[in-house]
C-alpha cells in the first residue's frame, strides 16, 4: 500500500460521503422537529434523475442542481401535506413516499439510461491544490463536497445559537408547549420537511452528475437507508453527521478498493460491508438506551393537532 493509493482511496471517501452529508443533514434538521421521513430513498432517487435530466437538456450542471433540489421539495412537500395537513401515519406515509419515488425516478429516466454528462468540476485552489499530499486530500474537490461540510457546521450553530434553531428544536421536544406560547408548530415543521426533502434532492443529484455522471435505475443502492440510520448514529447532532458519512463513505469505497487490489473475498460480501456496517453501529448505539433517550426529540414521529 502506497502513498498513492491512501490518496485515492480518501479522497474517493470524500465523494463517497457527500450524498450522505446532504440527506442526513436535511433529515436532521427534520427530525429535530418531530417529523420521521422514511421517504429518503425515493427523494434521492427523484433528486438524481431530475437533476440528470436537466443538466442532459439544459447542459448546466447549476441548473441540474437546482432542478433536484425542487424536486426534493416538491416531493416533500407531498409528504408534509399527508403527515402534517391530514395527519397521516409518518411511518406508513414515509414508507408510501420511497416506493413512489422508485416507480417515478424509473419512468422518468426510462429514455435517459446510456446517456453521460460531464462530471462537475474540481475547484483548483493556487499552490495549495498543488502541495504533496494535502493537496488532493484537501484542495481538489467539487464545490458540493467543501459546501456539505459547510452546511453541517451552519446547522450547528442555526440549531444552537438562533431563535429559529430553538423553536425547530421546541415543536420536536414540546409541540403542545411551543403551540401555547405562540409557536407555528406546524409552519416550522413543514419548513424542516421541506429544507430535509431539499438536501436529499441534492444528495441524489451528486451521486448522478459527480460520482457516476449517468443514469441507472436505483442507483442509490440504499443510501437514503443508511442517511436515516446515520441521524441517529449522529444522535442528532451534527457535527456528527460528518463523522457518520465520512465512516460509511469510507467502508463503500473499500469495497471498490478491493476489488481492484484482488482480495481473495468475494464481491458479494465486500458490496455488503456498507450495509453491515451500518447494522452494527446501530445494535452498538442502541445497547445504552440512555444515549437515544438523552438527545431523541421527545415527539419524534408523532403527529401535532391544535386545539
Amino acid at each position: 500500500m502506497n502513498t498513492e493509493y491512501v490518496i485515492a482511496f480518501l479522497a474517493s471517501t470524500a465523494g463517497a460521503a457527500t450524498p450522505l452529508v446532504l440527506a442526513s443533514s436535511g433529515e436532521l434538521v427534520a427530525e429535530r422537529s418531530g417529523v420521521l421521513n422514511l421517504g429518503l430513498e425515493g427523494i434521492m432517487l427523484v433528486g438524481a434523475v431530475t437533476g440528470f435530466m436537466a443538466t442532459v437538456h439544459t447542459g448546466s450542471l447549476t441548473l441540474g442542481l437546482a432542478a433536484a433540489l425542487a424536486a426534493g421539495m416538491a416531493m416533500s412537500l407531498i409528504f408534509g401535506f399527508l403527515v402534517l395537513t391530514l395527519q397521516t401515519n409518518q411511518v406508513a406515509t414515509g414508507l408510501a413516499l420511497t416506493l413512489f419515488g422508485i416507480g417515478l425516478s424509473a419512468f422518468l429516466g426510462r429514455d435517459l439510461v446510456g446517456q453521460t454528462v460531464a462530471p462537475l468540476p474540481a475547484l483548483s485552489f493556487p499552490v495549495l491544490s498543488d502541495l504533496p499530499f494535502v493537496g488532493p486530500l484537501l484542495f481538489r474537490f467539487d464545490a458540493v463536497v467543501y459546501l456539505s461540510v459547510l452546511l453541517v457546521i451552519a446547522l450547528g450553530w442555526m440549531l444552537a445559537r438562533t431563535r429559529i434553531g430553538l423553536q425547530i428544536r421546541a415543536v420536536g421536544e414540546a409541540p403542545h408547549s411551543a403551540h401555547a406560547i405562540g409557536m407555528p408548530v406546524i409552519k416550522l415543521r413543514y419548513a424542516a420537511v421541506l429544507f430535509g426533502g431539499a438536501m436529499a434532492g441534492v444528495g441524489g443529484a451528486y451521486m448522478s452528475l459527480a460520482l457516476t455522471p449517468m443514469w441507472v435505475e436505483g442507483m442509490t443502492a440504499g443510501r437514503g437507508w443508511i442517511a436515516l440510520a446515520q441521524v441517529v448514529f449522529a444522535t442528532w447532532k451534527p457535527r456528527n453527521v460528518v463523522l457518520g458519512a465520512y465512516l460509511f463513505g469510507g467502508v463503500t469505497v473499500l469495497q471498490f478498493h478491493g476489488q481492484g487490489m484482488g482480495l481473495a473475498v468475494p464481491s458479494q460480501f465486500l458490496s455488503m460491508l456498507p450495509y453491515v456496517a451500518t447494522i452494527v453501529i446501530l445494535v452498538i448505539i442502541c445497547r445504552d438506551p440512555k444515549t437515544i433517550l438523552l438527545n431523541k426529540p421527545m415527539s419524534l414521529g408523532q403527529n401535532f393537532k391544535a386545539d
